[in-house]
Formats: structure tokens, sequence, C-alpha cells
């Protein structure tokens, strides 16, 4: 009889993971250290995460343009060549939505994920739930934390769970309902 372990590899496969979102904290680097310290076979891609690079790039590569409409648009064609490429590839999508400024970039790319059929894992505080609650609704994950977002990832990978977040109150579903999930 075939014994798996408890924490199950995945063959040489490196997931694509896209990191999309608010661009003023950090978040996309303790994501990274997470999966780092996990040694998880992750390639991290994200949108330019210089707001003054992404918003300049068409006048800094194709000249000034004088009526700033046009100058948003040539970036935002310049930028979407980069975004829709790594939307693509990806095989996992998360999207960051912070408090402080309304991300409308990062909705439409969950909007594009969900339309393209990328599993989607929304990282947001909870106050922000109700705001979010249809883009919540075509995630597959909710998470309030990074570190919530590197546990869904390291589980999908290799199965292997990390400790309750509700500690010692989580009460396994066996218990809960019995064995074999009979229904209530």
């Amino acid at each position: 009889m075939l014994r798996l372990s408890r924490r199950l590899t995945t063959s040489a496969r490196v997931w694509r993971v896209y990191l999309s979102g608010e661009i003023h904290s950090d978040w996309r680097e303790q994501i990274a250290a997470g999966i780092a310290s996990r040694s998880l076979p992750v390639q991290l891609t994200s949108p330019n995460p210089s707001h003054e690079d992404s918003d300049d790039c068409a006048a800094i590569i194709l000249g000034t343009e004088e009526q700033r409409r046009h100058w948003d648009r040539l970036g935002a064609s310049m930028n979407a060549i980069r975004t829709k490429t790594h939307l693509e590839e990806a095989d996992v999508v998360v999207v960051r939505f912070g408090d402080k400024y309304r991300q409308w970039n990062a909705a439409f790319e969950a909007g594009y994920a969900a339309a393209r059929g990328k599993p989607i894992i929304t990282l947001h505080p909870p106050e922000l739930g109700h705001m979010l609650k249809e883009v919540d609704a075509a995630a597959l994950a909710v998470c309030g934390s990074t570190e919530q977002v590197v546990h869904v990832l390291d589980y999908t990978i290799t199965g292997q769970l990390p400790p309750p977040l509700d500690g010692d109150a989580f009460v396994p579903i066996v218990q809960r309902l019995g064995k074999g999930n009979p229904a209530p």
C-alpha cells in the first residue's frame, strides 16, 4: 500500500503567482519572504510596482504628450503588455486591496483573471469585505494577512497545513459531525 507523506510535493513544477494590486506597502516582499522560507517552487510576477514609472513609461519611451489624456492612455497600453502577459501565464492570481487608496487596477485585474478562469486569492482588511463582496465571491480564498496567503499557497502546492488559526478553539469536522460526515 502506498503511503503518502503529510507534505506532498509536485514534480518539478514551478507555480507562477501574479501579485496584483496595492503598491504602497511591502505586502509583496512579505509574501516573497514567506515563500522563500518554505522553499516553495513559486515564481512571482506583478505589474510595475513603481507608480511613477507606470504613469510615465510611455512619455519616457515614446515622448511627451501635450494632453494628459493621451499620456495616460499610452502608459496604460504599455503597462497592459506586461499585465496581460503575466495574468495569462499565471497559475494563481493574488489581488491585494489596501484601505488607503482606491485600487481600480486591482479590481480590473481581478475581473480579467476571473474571466480567464484563473484561481484568485484576495487579500484585504476585513472592513473592506462588503465593498469587495463580488470580487471575494469570485475568489477561491479570501485572506486578511500575507501570512494567510503564504499558507494557502503552501497548502495548494504541498498539502501542508499550518496550525489552526483558531488555535485551541478549532474542532475538526470529524469531531463536530462524526466520522464520514453524516447529514446533521
